[in-house]
């Protein structure tokens, strides 16, 4: 009788991938676009001078729609007890041009992280995420699998939406695609009662 081996993946990251259900007003559009006159200087973008562009009205729909995907998230990945409620905290626009990237980086200060994807080219953008784990020893690897790999690459297109757990290094690799590359980052916390007061562990976060 042979034996049967079983591998099993314990641990996983999330990392949950929908799509808003329309495409941007041109209002909105028409923002996204004047706003990239006002920027700071990111590692090779630009990103918004303003860090909370997900309170203006002209966003307050689609803030909305973004905050049902947080929800969602928190609902089939955290499913928590506690009485929690997550919230937006900061949020830019990123502008990535032809031979610009973004280098590996993580959020802090945040629980759960996001991008949606204003414009890209779908056959060229694309995340890549890293492995947070420590490696002992590096070995070279001959043939990737779910186990070995250092990094996983998600192509994007237009309407797309990513959420993750801020402490995840990603990264924007240098872009070959002629067209601007506009997203929409936001972090996100949350505000509410975890612990117990019995065991001395409570926090109200507010």
């Amino acid at each position: 009788m042979m034996v049967k081996n079983e591998i099993y993946g314990i641990f996983p990251t999330p990392v949950y991938v929908s799509e808003i259900d329309r495409k941007l007003t041109d209002n909105e559009l028409n923002f996204v676009f004047e706003n990239k006159k006002y920027f700071c200087k990111n590692d090779s973008n630009i990103v918004t001078e303003n860090k909370y562009i997900l309170n203006e009205t002209i966003f307050s729909n689609l803030k909305k729609e973004i905050n049902l995907k947080i929800s969602d998230y928190f609902s089939k990945i955290i499913c928590t007890s506690n009485n929690i409620e997550p919230y937006i905290t900061q949020s830019w626009i990123t502008y990535t041009e032809k031979n610009q990237y973004h280098a590996k980086h993580h959020h802090p200060n945040s629980i759960v992280s996001g991008v949606l994807y204003i414009d890209c080219d779908e056959k060229l953008d694309k995340i890549i995420f890293f492995k947070d784990r420590y490696e002992t020893i590096k070995l070279e690897i001959e043939k990737q699998n779910l186990w070995n790999s250092d990094r996983c690459i998600f192509y994007v297109k237009p309407g797309d939406i990513i959420l993750f757990p801020s402490h995840l290094k990603h990264m924007v690799e240098t872009t070959q695609s002629d067209k601007t590359r506009i997203s929409l980052a936001f972090n996100v916390f949350i505000r509410g009662q975890i612990g117990k007061n019995e065991f001395s562990s409570e926090l109200i976060l507010v």
